[in-house]
């Protein structure tokens, strides 16, 4: 069974091809500056070495036409015919309320996702226009949406309603909804099994850390709390975005710092974050870098990284009444010894201790970092989103 993962941004294509009898990646690609100048694909059959195309690309109609030309090439392509794709798996941002899993495309469900236009600006429109080519150019393919905020839905009232006025969420959905659901789906599915252990039997706290981050409070399999918020602009101080912050500093800066009101989204998501604390970058590896050759201000922005994933892990332990796993995914989680470390740091009365050499040999794998008498125990998983929705796309389509 051959699926084609796809998510469209709002100025690019990503795509991997599964086969899922044995989930090995055939090929993936990523056209780039879709409606921009100097738009490109680069294409890469497994096993090959990659295929930079240069070609215009006025919109994500184009861009879905410039990745079937490259699937189906005679050199550099992996298959002969449209008619060996048996499903294609979207990610959608947004979902809302009525998007509590993974879902076959329909009118209905294109009409959850416009709903929620208003929520993911650059990402909703962006990936039903992918969906909309997909149908076009690919009309016998059945399509499956698999939401970012779709895992999140399981969380009771108590973690999503905001200390607001109730009506504005009954009236207009203002609500904490989450994001990265489907890499947290991905390791509260992974790490049980790589424990050997059952999900239903394991409370664990997800930590996806990289540009984006958030966490994920997880119970028996089903997230009870996460980090992000209405947006995923709340929750952790990130490689640009600001987290947590008082509401009432949005009204000061419009006042008193001379940014417009209509700047305001644009400042807390592209300018703050560790970026805006060091004044040297939004990459992890060049803070780090900074911060050895002696750099207080991304040391700062390291240590203030660290101690609210530090502060979330420890509210997550308290309110799911303990905690048996905690694993660290995505880029930065993934591949930086010292900010799993610095995270650590004082989480021993939780029962997780980190072994130093275990986590210094670690990079970007499936590994146990914690100490054999660690009654947590401390993972690292690589995360898989393309996988997870190529998964849920083929158990949908099986259906």
């Amino acid at each position: 069974m051959k699926i084609l993962v796809v998510n469209c941004g709002s100025s690019s294509l990503k795509y991997q091809v599964f086969e899922m009898t044995t989930e090995e990646v055939l090929a993936k690609g990523l056209v780039e500056r879709v409606g921009l100048a100097g738009s490109s694909l680069t294409h890469r059959r497994e096993g090959r070495e990659k295929v930079e195309i240069k070609s215009e690309v006025k919109n994500h109609g184009d861009a879905v036409q410039i990745m079937i030309d490259a699937l189906l090439h005679p050199d550099y392509g992996v298959m002969k015919s449209l008619s060996e794709i048996d499903a294609i798996g979207h990610r959608v941002v947004h979902g809302g309320q009525k998007a509590v899993r993974s879902m076959l495309i329909t009118d209905e469900v294109k009409a959850i996702i416009r709903e929620c236009f208003a929520f993911g600006p650059l990402h909703n429109p962006a990936n039903l226009a992918g969906i909309t080519a997909c149908e076009q150019l690919m009309p016998a393919a059945p399509q499956v949406a698999v939401f970012d905020t779709s895992f999140h839905q399981t969380m009771p009232p108590k973690a999503y309603i905001y200390g607001i006025p109730y009506e504005l969420y009954e009236k207009y959905g203002i609500r904490r909804y989450g994001f990265h659901g489907t890499s947290h789906k991905f390791i509260a599915m992974r790490a049980p099994a790589f424990l050997g252990r059952s999900a239903a039997e394991l409370k664990l706290i997800s930590c996806h850390l990289g540009n984006g981050s958030s966490l994920a409070a997880v119970e028996r399999g089903a997230c009870v709390d996460t980090s992000m918020g209405l947006t995923p602009l709340e929750g952790l101080v990130m490689g640009t975005r600001s987290g947590d912050l008082d509401p009432t500093i949005v009204s000061y800066i419009t006042k008193n710092a001379q940014v417009p009101e209509n700047d305001v989204n644009d400042y807390l998501n592209k300018k703050s974050g560790v970026l805006g604390i060091s004044g040297v970058s939004s990459d992890f590896r060049d803070l780090e870098k900074a911060a050895a050759d002696g750099s207080e201000r991304a040391q700062l922005a390291l240590d203030i990284f660290a101690y609210h994933v530090k502060k979330y892990i420890g509210s997550y332990a308290a309110a799911m009444g303990g905690v048996d796993v905690i694993a660290f995914t995505a880029g930065l989680g993934e591949n930086s010894a010292d900010m799993r470390r610095l995270i650590c740091e004082g989480l021993e009365f939780l029962g997780a201790r980190l072994d130093d050499a275990r986590n210094e040999a670690t990079r970007g794998q499936d590994a146990v970092i914690s100490t054999d008498d660690s009654t947590c125990k401390i993972l690292v998983i690589p995360t898989n989103e393309e996988l997870m929705i190529a998964m849920d796309t083929r158990d949908i389509v099986g259906k």
